[in-house]
């Protein structure tokens, strides 16, 4: 063996980062099969030694030392065996060197390469897993290694992986050389080995930014309890403190914004909105909707579905563009929101309705002609004037005769 071949190896294990070892292992694995193929058979029992000094690869035939002999591929008896190892005894291993002359070197890279190759890719593929393995639901330093239509490849230190589409942030321009944070989800096994769930749009890039960001989160001393993302445009989180010195929305947001901007900066102008968690559903629902104002809210427990009455000129605001505003606070209030106008409530339906009533034409009783123009002569025209009289009162009124009064009282009876 050359002493190029082993400068190849070491050169292998710095280029693919895996360790010099793993690299042997992979070669000596190659190297078997290569004897086995060109000068063995497929059963021997095949060890391989290198000496890094000398930089020679020696072949040896390993075989177990037995009384009677049943497979002369694994097994020699035990007189064979003393000529090779005089103390050798049954139970015994014995190596045969069985390295072939000048030029085996040539013959077994050139047999061995693919054989390398894929192990080589498997060793990758399980560095791979075992470095990322722990690291699921953290946020990773990445740089963009190069851009081809709308895919996008990261290396994320000697391992590049795919950033897939749906997992870029809308409208965000990415170049080869960029510094970008990504969050990864998940390492799932595949059979075309290891594969690394990344993302910019998960809702938990935000946490791990506003952890890195806001030390009272990272302390503990601010906790958030939910975040609702429209990538790369708007994004509510709701935050509470356990420390009553401590201003959940203030610390999150910073001195004159300073914490809130670079967030948003990072997240490709993201426009980041903190409100204060509630632990009343009501009030909960009434701070996510802002900037809207709500005027009252009804809940229904069963099916976890609230009706959000609001002004008419804050209608359009509550729901938002494209209905984004109510989207993201039912998301993150994790109720099922209906957004309708104070006019909707039941109250104010029975109020108008009162009106209504209250504004009815003595006409609309369907009484007589004459007993309408004898009212309406003593300026009796609405039905509210008349409402609570009685009989004997409305006899009262000029040119009403008892049979009229009657009647009158009859048809405001069913007036409800």
């Amino acid at each position: 063996m050359q002493s190029q071949f082993l400068a190849a190896i070491n050169q292998l294990a710095d280029e693919k980062n895996i360790p010099r070892e793993a690299v042997l292992d992979i070669v000596k694995a190659a190297l078997k099969t290569a004897y086995k193929k060109d000068f063995g058979s497929r059963e021997q029992n095949i060890d391989i030694d290198i000496d890094e000094k000398t930089e020679l690869a020696t072949i040896y035939l390993v075989k177990e030392v037995v009384a009677k002999v049943e497979d002369p591929e694994l097994q020699m008896s035990l007189t064979d065996a003393k000529k090779i190892k005089g103390k050798a005894k049954v139970g015994d291993e014995i190596r045969i060197d069985v390295t072939p002359m000048e030029g085996y070197g040539r013959i077994a890279a050139q047999s061995a390469k693919q054989v390398i190759i894929q192990r080589i890719q498997e060793v990758e593929r399980d560095l791979m897993y075992d470095t990322f393995k722990d690291r699921e639901n953290e946020l990773i330093n990445a740089l963009v290694h190069r851009v081809e239509n709308n895919q996008v490849f990261v290396d994320l230190g000697k391992i590049t992986t795919l950033l897939p589409y749906d997992q870029q942030i809308p409208g965000e321009r990415y170049y080869g050389g960029q510094r970008i944070k990504i969050y990864l989800d998940k390492v799932v096994k595949t059979t075309k080995g290891p594969q690394l769930i990344i993302s910019r749009t998960h809702s938990s890039l935000v946490r791990k930014l506003l952890e890195l960001e806001i030390p009272e989160i990272k302390e503990e001393i601010v906790e958030i309890k939910g975040v609702a993302r429209d990538p790369g445009v708007r994004c509510k989180i709701a935050v509470t403190s356990h420390d009553e010195k401590i201003d959940p929305i203030g610390a999150c947001v910073g001195q004159k914004g300073v914490r809130v901007q670079n967030i948003t900066n990072e997240l490709h102008g993201e426009r980041i909105d903190v409100i204060e968690w509630a632990t009343d559903p009501a009030e909960y629902i009434k701070r996510a909707l802002a900037p809207a104002e709500v005027s009252k809210i009804v809940l229904n427990e069963d099916q976890k579905r609230a009706s959000v009455y609001v002004a008419s000129d804050q209608r359009a605001l509550a729901i938002g563009k494209q209905g984004q505003n109510v989207r993201l606070a039912s998301i993150l209030t994790e109720w099922e929101l209906d957004i309708l106008d104070v006019s909707d409530m039941p109250e104010e339906k029975a109020k108008v309705a009162k009106q209504k009533k209250e504004v009815m034409d003595i006409e609309s009783l369907g009484v007589s002609k004459d007993a309408v123009s004898k009212l309406a002569t003593a300026n009796l025209t609405l039905v509210e004037q008349v409402k609570g009289l009685t009989a004997k009162d409305l006899q009262d009124v000029e040119g009403i005769t008892e049979e009229e009064s009657e009647e009158i009282v009859a048809a405001l009876k069913k007036v409800k």
